[in-house]
């Protein structure tokens, strides 16, 4: 990024609190096993993600009523449990579930706050896969973030947008919300003929009838919930190649068209210098949309996987920003969100390596210019490696001063191992999470000199560093 009310089984709520529970478990088979947790343990965001099992595939099939802003949506979940489970966990927030079911069969399900909890008939073995189908509809609300930016569904003036990072995916489906488990997905969206909807991957089909066009994406490559989107709007749609072959669908709103061309058309060339410097590109297609947002969206990014989402015209480095994130943050995802300095460095080194590839500033030159800066500037808040509170995801530390440890790994090992590391690391965490451990390991593996100092300062140290290399 470039930045709960009650439910019941699907009874009135006049009912009791003793019918509400007779009514989730009558009819029932009797089984074993125990409760999926409500959480994976994030140290930023607990209550984000579930326990107990492992999702393979979203199959969401959505109908939007732009006029109405009403959601009918049905989710086919394929997971795997990695417990035996009597019931699991799923994140929702606000909608209306109607209906349940596990392997074909009626589920027992409740709500609490954004925990779907689901209560199969019969036990879930480990090691099992199984398909759970949500029924529900309603009117996507959006989120707060703790850093007060707008997160979740978007409403737009011509349709909707989704900002995903870090809870917004549960404000549109239901799902293991934390990007330590990661999926592959099937969009199916209906929207009204005029509108187009546009969601990760690649475009199979487009359908109309009876005034209603439905679109199909299939996004095949692992892919975390907030890097999920479902944008709805007017768009003018361009669809080419790149010089290798690669396909990109680029969505405008014709608001931010002008101001967006000089930016856009930079694009392939964007994705060959990265591949050279990242190694080759991760995903079957690449492309980008711009909405036209609310003026209460204060961001200016979100890197959806294949297709970043602006909000509003891009300049050329942020749109080099949400490319590098393809690599950084898509397809080498952080196990939790203590790790995002690494999307968020990589990226912003982007920047950096971009500026002075087109003749500006070096990257030794941005790192001395923020080094000068004053003790209590916002930049030495807090280590990027340790944000402490879920407010700092995406605080200025998390970015420039994640780059600047980057910045100090170059100068630490040298040009020739640095670049190396830039391919390297992609190549082997390619599609799968990663934390910052596993950085630090991975790089002092590719050099004998010890690296535990440029860390331990740099990385988690209290305040403005006085050590460098």
């Amino acid at each position: 990024m470039n930045r709960r009310p009650l439910r019941y089984c699907g009874a009135t709520a006049a009912l009791s609190v003793a019918l509400l529970l007779s009514s989730c478990t009558s009819g029932t088979v009797a089984v074993k096993g125990t409760a999926g947790a409500g959480g994976v343990g994030d140290p930023l965001f607990p209550a984000l993600g579930n326990g107990g099992y492992q999702v393979s595939h979203y199959g969401l099939d959505l109908a939007y009523d732009v006029p109405k802003q009403h959601l009918d949506a049905t989710a086919k979940i394929t997971a795997h449990a990695s417990k035996d489970l009597s019931s699991f966990k799923l994140d929702l927030q606000g909608l209306k579930v109607s209906g349940v079911r596990v392997d074909g069969e009626d589920a027992g399900f409740s709500r609490k706050g954004h925990k779907l909890t689901v209560r199969p008939a019969q036990a879930l073995r480990k090691g099992a896969e199984f398909r759970t189908t949500v029924e529900y509809s309603g009117v996507p609300r959006e989120l707060k973030d703790p850093d007060g930016d707008t997160d979740g569904w978007v409403k737009t003036s011509d349709g909707a947008f989704v900002s995903g990072e870090p809870a917004g995916a549960m404000t549109w489906f239901p799902g293991n919300n934390h990007p330590s488990d990661k999926a592959a997905y099937d969009f199916r969206i209906t929207v009204p003929e005029r509108y187009t909807a546009i969601a990760n991957g690649e475009l199979r089909s487009k359908k109309t009838a009876k005034g209603r066009a439905t679109y199909s994406w299939h996004s095949a490559e692992p892919m975390a919930t907030y890097l999920a989107t479902a944008t709805i709007g007017t768009f003018d749609v361009h669809q080419s190649r790149t010089s290798d072959g690669l396909p990109l669908y680029v969505a405008v709103d014709p608001k931010e068209a002008k101001a967006s061309e000089k930016a856009l058309e930079q694009l392939p060339a964007i994705l060959e210098w990265s591949g050279k410097l990242f190694g080759d590109y991760p995903f079957s297609s690449a492309g980008a949309i711009v909405d036209h947002t609310p003026p209460r969206i204060d961001w200016i990014a979100l890197e959806s996987q294949t297709k970043p989402v602006y909000a509003g015209a891009p300049d050329a480095a942020t749109v080099v920003h949400e490319t590098a994130h393809q690599w950084f943050g898509d397809s080498v995802t952080p196990k939790t969100w203590e790790d995002t300095w690494l999307n968020e460095s990589f990226a912003t080194y982007a920047e950096w390596l971009w500026e002075e590839h087109k003749g500006g500033r070096t990257p030794q030159e941005r790192f001395d210019e923020l080094a000068e800066t004053d003790e209590d500037d916002d930049l030495w808040e807090f280590p990027p490696g340790d944000p402490q509170y879920a407010e700092n995801v995406t605080a200025t530390p998390i970015y420039d001063r994640g780059a600047m440890v980057l910045q100090q790994l170059r100068n630490a090992v040298g040009d020739k191992t640095f670049f190396g590391i830039l391919k390297s690391w992609p190549a082997k965490y390619r599609h799968s999470n990663a934390d910052t451990d596993d950085f630090i390991d991975f790089c002092q593996e590719r050099t004998d000199e010890d690296l535990t100092d440029l860390f331990d300062d740099w990385l988690y140290g209290e305040g403005q560093p006085d050590w460098e290399y």
